[in-house]
């Protein structure tokens, strides 16, 4: 997590200026149609008053009566075009709500804990448990964390059955503590989509889940694999997709990650920071198109943009599966992480920003753009858009202390819309794909969100890439999560302050 990321308005793409602003113009055109019926209703009371007969007449005396058999001819095309595609519109999409996984207390590691289960394993040098150790302290995780027994009882098991094991017993619970609190049946779920970016069994995940609560053989099924710490978001995209193909379905995500299957116990830094970072965590999401949870639904997906510099040699390696020099399997983390982070969230944003920003940061952020571009870059600050303005809460991935304060640093948030994010990151570790769940959870439990605010989930992971979910608020949201029953932020502060 070394290095520092460039600034996210240094040399902006105008391809990602332009792609906002093309779905921003996409999707605006649906604002003519409540004009266009305008239309329709007073040419209809014009009608059955007899004035637009009376109007026809003196048209009739006049030279008007071509102009005025062209002008409604054009209005009658453009209001049929109007209407056909308010007809093919895109489906609305809905939260109805969702449920983040709380592992029982016998899962809790404390950091102490970890330096002494690690060392006991005998399988890492002096070298390799400093380095583990002196990354763990630092890295902005609390004592509350949760690991699977399967590592921390020694010697450990990371077999398939104990990575079975542990994905059980997160997803099972998970998935039906949602279902109870909504009240939806196995039966009724008609998509089902999880997400895990190391771990992938035969028969699948998804499978694994239709078998457990006995779904009915018509739900469509899919396992998003090596997508990394950003899949929530993607899986949130396919479930919007196929909400658009499916009418009047509920759909189903379940994003987590394993520890047991994906535990390093080589010698390679820049793969042991992956065993000390992530933690047990997991999320499952209901979304529907149903119309008839519109009023109990939390939120209404507006926006998903998402971002992909695979084609980049650096940005594709910088997160990756491999062996080390002694054949031991890992993910190494390149030193151009935050690099490439920083890259990725420079284009993402660039498309976001037409789609969320207000006028007034368009056009500051256009007149810098174009003023660096006449004066040269040294001659002019670049001008960062303020995205508070633009959103009521955030929630950032919580990769780690280094990407949080990345974030914080060039976005220039202020320090109580990073809080639940770090808060995120100190009480659970990274969680992966499921972490932007845990930051709404936080939100949600400690200060509520009101109808029409707006929230930005914002993921980061392999491949390279940096996605980002735009949520609206149907109705006030004020719900203690389980998840965050005992906690004390201002312990956690207290803590934060001594690393």
């Amino acid at each position: 997590m070394a290095g520092g990321a460039s600034t996210c308005t240094d040399s902006v793409a105008l391809k990602y200026v332009k792609r906002g602003y093309t779905t921003l113009f996409k999707h605006g055109i649906f604002l003519l149609v409540p004009v266009a019926a305008s239309l329709a209703l007073e040419l209809a009371n014009m009608y059955q008053t007899g004035e637009l007969g009376r109007l026809w007449e003196v048209a009739s005396e006049t030279n008007l009566q071509f102009n005025l058999v062209s002008a409604v001819s054009l209005c009658s095309v453009l209001l049929g075009v109007l209407v056909t595609m308010w007809l093919l519109q895109q489906r609305p999409v809905y939260l109805v709500d969702y449920h983040c996984y709380r592992a029982p207390d016998s899962w809790k590691v404390t950091r102490a804990q970890f330096d002494q289960i690690v060392a006991a394993t005998k399988d890492f040098g002096e070298d390799s448990l400093t380095f583990m150790s002196k990354v763990l302290h630092r890295s902005g995780l609390g004592d509350e964390t949760y690991a699977p027994p399967s590592l921390t009882n020694v010697p450990m098991d990371l077999s398939m059955s104990a990575a079975r094991t542990e994905f059980e017993a997160i997803a099972f619970s998970a998935v039906k503590d949602l279902l109870n609190k909504t009240g939806v049946q196995p039966r009724q779920v008609g998509i089902l989509i999880t997400n895990s970016s190391l771990f992938n069994t035969t028969p699948s995940l998804s499978a694994t889940i239709m078998n457990h609560f006995k779904m009915s053989s018509r739900t469509l099924n899919y396992n998003l694999a090596g997508m990394g710490c950003s899949a929530g978001v993607i899986a949130i995209d396919l479930a919007r997709q196929m909400l658009q193909l499916y009418p009047d379905s509920y759909a189903l995500v379940v994003s987590t990650e394993n520890l047991t299957y994906n535990w390093y116990p080589g010698t390679h830094k820049g793969m042991l920071m992956t065993n000390t970072l992530f933690r047990v965590g997991g999320a499952a999401v209901l979304l529907s198109n149903k119309r008839s949870e519109a009023w109990r639904s939390k939120y209404s997906l507006s926006h998903v943009v998402r971002t992909n510099l695979a084609a980049s040699d650096a940005a594709y390696g910088c997160v990756f599966e491999t062996e080390d020099d002694s054949g031991v399997r890992g993910v190494k983390l390149s030193k151009e992480l935050m690099t490439v982070a920083g890259e990725a969230l420079k284009a993402n944003i660039t498309t976001l920003g037409p789609l969320v920003l207000p006028l007034s940061e368009q056009l500051l952020f256009a007149a810098n753009m174009l003023a660096r571009k006449a004066l040269g870059k040294g001659a002019l600050k670049p001008y960062v858009p303020d995205f508070s303005v633009a959103f009521d809460h955030i929630c950032i991935h919580t990769g780690g202390r280094g990407v949080i304060d990345e974030i914080e640093k060039h976005l220039r948030l202020p320090t109580k819309v990073i809080e639940p994010s770090r808060a995120a990151l100190f009480r659970y570790g990274n969680v992966s794909s499921s972490s932007i769940w845990y930051v709404l959870s936080y939100i949600e439990t400690f200060r509520g969100v009101r109808r029409g605010d707006r929230v930005w989930q914002l993921g980061f992971g392999s491949g390279f890439k940096c996605n980002s979910a735009v949520w609206k608020a149907n109705r006030r949201v004020e719900e203690a999560h389980k998840a965050w029953e005992g906690f004390d932020v201002s312990r956690m502060w207290a803590e934060l302050s001594k690393s």
